[in-house]
């Protein structure tokens, strides 16, 4: 049989997602080739510092809000027969302020809180919360079951289904995007390159996106359980300020967040950031700590900062043709620009990857 070789760049959520599903044809034969791999912690690897869940935030009609669609049924099969994967279903609130609008907070979560929300009918459980359940200063918002996602166990779980599936997983840093067809662990010049680098691509060689850019994201990972997860449109604490509340599965602990600070690259926590966000998510959600304590009752086990990987035009999925030093074509399918909702498109963007990879192989075949 004649197998198509394939290089993915980056093992993220994405490259790692995309390589699982390839690995299930028999016909290619892939290698992750990285410089972070699950298990490292480094501000230009985003994915182990994702919450992670599934909050649809895309808007009906759109590429993303399909890549969500075809995602949050994986999610929900793994949530449901897979507790290896480090995923769990949550009750979920999402709360609106009408005074938010217009900040980036806001725009980013205005899908999720209205009241005819597209995904009404994807995700079990919805309903819009009642007058009687709005808190203070509310005027809206929904409610319906999602999921949680530990990083730490999912990530690797991850690279284990695609060892299982024969995927060749190695260390190494590509200069140029070009330079990643030499990097296939048959030694043969690889067929395509799939590059999932996320806000690498922003200086990549013969990438280059200038319209890549980093928005910081702060938390407080605790011990401390509200069983719920919730969220809301926005804080009176900046337009760049946020406030979330995600249980993950398994042991990871409960992320309490956080922050939208566009083209900021700092890598470490703000203490003042740190108190204003355990207070806010206290407000948000009492039962994190016993009747009338604050922030001196949240159990603390880190503070982080991550980078989402941002892109002015949305997720960018499609195939280019680059010219090689040696005056080859080389064929790359394109998957990244994520920004904050890497893991609730992972599937989804996985399976639009996939179907360029079979056209693409499909043609060379022709040639």
């Amino acid at each position: 049989m004649t197998h198509a070789t394939i290089v993915i760049l980056g093992a993220g959520v994405s490259g790692l997602t995309t390589a699982l599903l390839l690995s299930r044809n028999e016909r290619y034969s892939i290698t992750i080739v990285a410089k972070h791999m699950p298990g490292d912690y480094d501000i230009e690897y985003a994915s182990p510092w994702a919450g992670a869940n599934m909050l649809p935030v895309s808007k009906d009609g759109t590429p993303s809000n399909q890549y969500e669609r075809d995602t949050w049924p994986e999610f929900a099969k793994l949530a449901r027969d897979a507790p290896e994967a480090g995923i769990h279903f949550q009750n979920t609130v999402a709360y609106r302020r009408s005074k938010d609008t217009g900040t980036a907070v806001s725009d980013w979560m205005s899908e999720l809180v209205r009241d005819d929300a597209w995904f009404r009918d994807l995700m079990p459980d919805f309903k819009a919360i009642p007058k009687s359940e709005l808190l203070p200063g509310t005027d809206g918002g929904n409610s319906f079951t999602s999921v949680c996602i530990n990083t730490a166990l999912y990530l690797p779980w991850l690279v284990s289904q695609c060892l299982k599936n024969g995927v060749v997983v190695r260390r190494g840093i590509a200069d140029h995007i070009a330079d990643a067809a030499s990097l296939h662990h048959s030694g043969k010049r690889a067929d395509v390159v799939i590059n999932c680098t996320g806000l690498s691509s922003l200086r990549l060689g013969g990438v280059e996106d200038r319209t890549m850019y980093p928005a910081r994201g702060q938390i407080v990972v605790v011990r401390n359980d509200p069983k719920i997860m919730a969220t809301i449109s926005g804080t009176d604490d900046g337009p760049e300020e946020a406030t979330y509340v995600m249980h993950r599965a398994a042991g990871g602990g409960c992320v309490l967040g956080g922050c939208l600070q566009k083209d900021s690259w700092e890598s470490q926590p703000d203490p003042g950031l740190a108190i204003r966000i355990m207070k806010r998510c206290i407000e948000l959600c009492p039962k994190l700590v016993p009747a009338g304590k604050g922030i001196e009752a949240l159990s603390i086990i880190r503070h982080s900062v991550g980078l989402r990987p941002m892109r002015e035009r949305g997720i960018r999925i499609e195939t280019e043709r680059i010219a090689c030093p040696e005056g080859k074509q080389l064929t790359v399918i394109h998957d990244y620009g994520h920004g904050g909702y890497g893991y609730q498109t992972s599937y989804g963007c996985s399976m639009a990857v996939e179907r360029l990879v079979q056209e693409a192989v499909g043609t060379q075949a022709k040639l």
